[in-house]
This record gives structure tokens, C-alpha cells and sequence, in this order.
């Protein structure tokens, strides 16, 4: 899971960076429900960002207007967003896919990501979008990936409005269409095991890393640091977030002709699942050995595998803490 911090401003992008974030996302929450930075507050913050660390820009949520989001994506790209969210919250599904390739089509000739994104408390409003048809959204509307956040400011946090499980189907389905997957909406430290284990490839937060907990405050890179450091020990199973449930120690499996080896190193966990969609779908025969960069992903292949009818002959975990599973069709 790579950690997104929601900065306002340049101080604050510097408070992130400094604590570890993965991904800087400049947008402005003073705006309505949530709006997008000025152009030159998150050109100043792009310049200040290394280009191997994320800067994304957040449009918020945009009116069901295509040529003017459009727009708005053509400019994220212009200023080499590494990513644009275009977010919908009262709007018909049917436009907001038009919104949405509007948008991917002005970013054509940049490198900058298309991400969908509805709020898991959409059905509050009138007419909202349903969240739970996100995967098929980001699909429908040729997005790189998607984020489920929440706009309410009552102390409901996502999980409060998507149950875990539903969740981990979703982020499910969008990994196994090779979209990257992020969820944000109010969480805490103490939600850690929870998103663990329905495993995003992207987790934002901004009240959990600001000082005091105020998201008002600012953020603070010293919360940053830590809540990447809890993320990090989940990660790696340092704290085993299934209770045991799931081991990733096994005995090792003996090889055998047609063994197919994919080195998931490297990869996320979406294209982890896409390249095992991929050789599968053209050899049910051989086995194949995938080579895992850390025990989240493990689970998520678990639960890959077993929902597709495959099994896990063996897994073992290397001393560079990756994961080895043979998985027969």
C-alpha cells in the first residue's frame, strides 16, 4: 500500500515529503464539499517534488460538464500531474462516463493518470452515485485506476458506510482489471488492519497525519512518518493483520515440466493479478510459481486464486521478504 497525503500548499507538501508520503495530493478543501488547488499552488508544488515522488492533482467534485473538465485534465497534464481525480457526487451515470473520456482524451500526449473517483456517501444526497458501481465506472469510462474517499464531516469515517468485505471485493475487481485502487475517506490509525486487509494498492489520508489530528492544523511530517511506518509493518506481516489466519510459511514444491515463473517484483499488485490472468488464460496446463514483493499481496492472490477455482500448492517466504506461491490452474 503506498501512502497519499492531501496537502493545501507548499509547506504542507514539504511536512508530507519529509514524513515519507508516497504520493502528494494538492487540493483544496475550502472549496464546497472538496475543490481543486489553484493552477499555481500546485505548480509550486510540482516544481518542489522530486518526479519520483507522486504529485496528484484533485479536481474535486466537478460539474457535469465535459468540455470544462476536460479542461481542467488538460491543464493537470500541461503541469505534469502525475495523476487528475475527477470525482462525481449528484450526477447520471451516463454523463460522467462522457466527463470521464472527455477527460482521457485531453490528456492524450501526457503521461498524467486518469483516476475515477465517487464517495462511499454518495446515497445521502439526492440523485448520488451509487459508490459500489465504481469499478464499473473507471471501466466504462477509461480510467487508469479509481479512489473511493467520503465528503461528510460528522465523524463517519468509509468503513462506517462500505462495510470491509464489500470493499475488498471492489478493490478486487479493479485489480483484476489492472486498474490502480485507492480508498480515503476520514481514516485513522486504528482503521490500519481493516485497509490491510481489503489491501488498496493506495491509501490517503490527511486529519490522521496532521498536527494534533486537526486536519485543520496542517500536516505534520512526524505523523506522516509514523502512520507510513505502521503501513510498513503491516505490509510486511510484522503485524499479522488475519490473526493468523493466513501463514505465509509452507513447505517448498517440487518443479515439474510446464512450470511457469512470473516475477511480481517490482509490479503492483494489479499487475501482479493481470499477468497470472494473462498466462492462464493461454496455458491451464502448466503451473505457475509467482514471485510476490510483500505479504498483503500474498493474501490478495490468495484470495484471487480461490475465487477463481485455482489452488495453491505451496508458499514460502525468501530472505529478502518476498513470497513464493505455485498455483495450479
Amino acid at each position: 500500500m503506498m501512502l497519499m497525503v492531501s496537502v493545501q500548499n507548499l509547506n504542507e507538501a514539504h511536512e508530507a515529503m519529509e514524513g515519507g508520503a508516497d504520493i502528494i495530493d494538492v487540493k483544496n478543501l475550502q472549496e464546497a464539499l472538496v475543490g481543486s488547488a489553484k493552477p499555481n499552488i500546485f505548480k509550486s508544488v510540482r516544481e518542489a517534488v522530486p518526479m519520483d515522488i507522486h504529485a496528484s492533482l484533485t479536481l474535486g467534485v466537478v460539474p457535469n460538464q465535459e468540455g470544462t473538465v476536460a479542461m481542467a485534465a488538460w491543464a493537470a497534464g500541461r503541469m505534469n500531474a502525475t495523476s487528475v481525480k475527477v470525482g462525481f457526487m449528484q450526477a447520471d451515470y451516463d454523463k460522467s462516463v462522457e466527463v470521464l473520456r472527455a477527460s482521457k482524451e485531453a490528456l492524450e500526449g501526457t503521461e498524467t493518470k486518469l483516476i475515477g473517483s465517487l464517495f462511499a456517501d454518495n446515497l445521502l444526497y439526492e440523485d448520488g452515485i451509487d459508490p459500489h458501481l465504481m469499478p464499473k465506472l473507471a471501466r466504462d469510462g477509461l480510467c487508469d485506476g479509481w479512489l473511493i474517499d467520503t465528503l461528510t464531516k460528522d465523524g463517519r469515517n468509509l468503513f462506517d458506510f462500505i462495510p470491509e468485505v464489500e470493499l475488498k471485493d471492489m478493490v478486487m475487481e479493479g485489480k483484476s482489471d489492472g486498474m490502480s485502487t485507492a480508498l480515503s475517506g476520514h481514516l485513522k490509525m486504528s482503521d490500519l488492519d481493516e485497509l490491510a486487509r481489503v489491501n488498496p494498492d493506495i491509501v490517503g489520508v490527511r486529519g490522521a497525519v496532521c498536527s494534533k489530528g486537526n486536519r485543520d492544523a496542517g500536516v505534520y511530517s512526524e505523523s506522516v512518518a509514523e502512520f507510513r511506518r505502521q503501513v510498513e509493518l503491516r505490509k510486511f506481516g510484522e503485524i499479522d493483520v488475519l490473526d493468523g489466519a493466513q501463514s505465509a510459511a509452507t513447505v517448498n514444491g517440487n518443479s515439474s515440466n510446464g512450470w511457469k515463473i512470473i516475477d511480481g517484483k517490482g509490479k503492483t499488485c494489479a499487475g501482479i493479478i493481470a499477468a497470472l490472468e494473462e498466462q492462464i488464460s493461454v496455458d491451464k496446463e502448466s503451473f505457475v510459481e509467482v514471485i510476490i514483493p510483500d505479504v498483503l499481496n500474498s493474501y490478495d492472490v490468495i484470495v484471487w486464486s480461490e475465487k477463481a477455482g485455482h489452488e495453491i500448492l505451496t508458499q514460502r517466504q525468501d530472505s529478502d521478504g518476498s513470497f513464493r506461491m505455485l498455483i495450479k490452474p
